[in-house]
C-alpha cells in the first residue's frame, strides 16, 4: 500500500478539525522526547474518545479519561498498514514533529562549545558564568550563530589590547572595519568591557565614566579630553619645560596614556583629596611647600583613575581624604579599594572632632548610609550624629599635613 493509499484512511481515523486539538496533545508528548511513558488524557470530547478507542483497539464505551500505551498504538498502526508509528501518522497529517528534548540538548551543546572555544581567558571566564552567558544570549537574541560572530569580533579586539593611547573609534575601524562598532552599548563593546573588567577584577558598572576608565586601563582613549586630572607639585611634572612648582596642573587622559610622565614617587607620600577647593587653597597657602596632591573632583573619572593607577604603579604611597557624607564615603571606599590608598584623617575620631567644631544647624545626612571597612566606627558615628562635614571645613588640619 502506498502513502497515497494510506493517507485517506488516516484522515478518516485521526484527521479533521474536530481532532486537531487531540493531535496537538499527542504531538506535544512526542515533542517531549519520551514516547515510552504511558499517557493519560482527560477532558475528551466524544469524537476524541472514539478516535482514541479506535487507535488503541478498545471498546468505544465513554470514560472520563484514557490511559494510552503509545508503543501499543505504534504497533497497531503498523499492523493496520496505516503508518509505521504514531509519530509517522501525525507527521503525515500535520507535518514534522520536532524532538524538543533533543533540540534543547543540541542547542545547549552549541552554547557550551562556543564558550569552550573562546580563546581569551577573561572572556571565557565571563561566559562560563550564568550571568555572562545570559548576557551573550541577550546580545545575540538567543541565536548561537550570532553569538559566535560577536565573540569572534570581541576576541579580535581583545587580541590587540593593551594599546598605547589609541582612540576607541580608531581601534574599532582597524579591527572591525567600523569606527562605531565599539561605541557605548554596542554588543561587541559590552563583551570586551566584561572581559576587561573580569581580568582587572574591578567593579562591574556600566556607567559611562566607569567604562571609560576600563578602556583607559587598556590604553584605549574615549573622549580623551574630558575631565582632566587636577594635580599639584607632582614629581615628574616640575622643572624646566614642565609645570612651575606651586601651580596646579591639569593632565588629560590623552597625555597620561600617550606620553605618561616619569613619576619619581617611589616610596613617597602622595595625598589625594576629593574637592578642587582644597587643592586651590593648598596652592594659595603653601605653593611649592605643598606635598604632592591629586584631586579626584568627586567620583574619579578615567583620567583621575589612570593617574592614580600610574602613581601607585610607580611606588607612591597614596593617602585619601574626602567629604564626611555618604557620597564622599563611597568615593573613599573606591579609591582605597581600587588604588590601595590609605585613609587620611578619615577615621571616626577625625569626624567627631570636626562635628564638635561645626556651626549648626549645618548640612544633615540622609539615610543612604554606607559601610566604612577601614574604620567601622566612622559609619556608626555618622549615623548617630547625622551631620555632614565638607572637606573644606577641615582644610586647616589637612593643610598642616600637606606642608613640607
Amino acid at each position: 500500500m502506498t502513502a497515497d493509499d494510506r493517507l485517506p484512511r488516516l484522515r478518516r481515523l485521526l484527521g479533521g478539525d474536530g481532532l486537531a486539538a487531540l493531535r496537538q496533545r499527542l504531538r506535544q508528548r512526542l515533542e517531549g522526547g519520551d514516547p515510552a511513558a504511558p499517557l493519560r488524557l482527560g477532558s475528551l470530547s466524544d469524537e476524541e474518545h472514539a478516535a482514541l478507542a479506535a487507535l488503541a483497539g478498545r471498546p468505544a464505551r465513554r470514560t472520563a479519561s484514557m490511559l494510552l500505551d503509545l508503543r501499543a498504538i505504534d504497533a497497531a498502526l503498523a499492523r493496520a498498514g496505516l503508518a509505521a508509528s504514531l509519530r509517522d501518522a501525525l507527521e503525515a497529517l500535520d507535518g514534522p514533529i520536532v524532538d524538543r528534548a533533543a533540540a534543547r540538548l543540541r542547542l545547549q551543546t552549541r552554547w557550551q562549545d562556543l564558550v569552550q572555544a573562546c580563546a581569551h581567558p577573561g572572556l571565557r571566564a565571563v561566559l562560563q558564568s550564568a550571568r555572562g552567558l545570559g548576557l551573550l544570549k541577550r546580545l545575540s537574541a538567543g541565536r548561537p550563530e550570532t553569538a559566535g560572530e560577536l565573540v569572534r569580533a570581541a576576541l579580535s579586539v581583545l587580541a590587540r589590547l593593551p594599546v598605547a593611547g589609541v582612540p576607541r573609534a580608531q581601534l574599532a575601524a582597524a579591527t572591525l572595519g567600523d569606527a562605531h562598532a565599539l561605541d557605548a552599548g554596542s554588543p561587541v563593546a559590552t563583551l570586551v568591557l566584561s572581559a576587561l573588567r573580569h581580568a582587572a577584577t574591578t567593579d562591574e558598572d556600566a556607567g559611562g565614566e566607569r567604562s571609560r576608565a576600563v578602556w583607559a586601563a587598556a590604553g584605549v582613549l574615549v573622549n580623551e579630553l574630558a575631565r582632566p586630572a587636577l594635580a599639584l607639585n607632582l614629581p615628574g611634572l616640575l622643572g624646566p619645560g614642565g609645570v612651575m612648582a606651586g601651580e596646579p596642573a591639569y593632565l588629560s587622559l590623552r597625555r597620561l596614556l600617550r606620553s605618561p610622565p616619569a613619576w619619581s614617587v617611589q616610596g613617597r607620600a602622595v595625598f589625594v583629596c576629593e574637592n578642587p577647593n582644597l587643592l586651590a587653597l593648598a596652592a594659595d597657602r603653601l605653593g611649592p611647600l605643598c606635598a604632592p596632591l591629586v584631586c579626584t573632583e568627586g567620583m574619579p573619572a578615567a583620567a583621575q583613575r589612570t593617574l592614580l593607577w600610574q602613581l601607585a604603579a610607580a611606588g607612591a604611597v597614596l593617602h585619601y581624604h574626602g567629604d564626611f557624607d555618604w557620597p564622599g564615603l563611597r568615593i573613599a571606599g573606591q579609591v582605597l579599594r581600587e588604588h590601595g590608598a590609605r585613609p587620611w584623617r578619615l577615621a571616626a575620631v577625625d569626624y567627631l572632632a570636626a562635628v564638635a567644631r561645626a556651626p549648626r544647624p549645618g548640612r544633615g545626612l540622609d539615610d543612604a548610609a554606607v559601610d566604612t571597612p577601614w574604620d567601622a566606627a566612622l559609619a556608626a558615628a555618622m549615623r548617630q550624629e547625622r551631620l555632614a562635614i565638607d572637606e573644606e571645613a577641615v582644610a586647616e588640619t589637612l593643610l598642616a599635613d600637606l606642608r613640607c
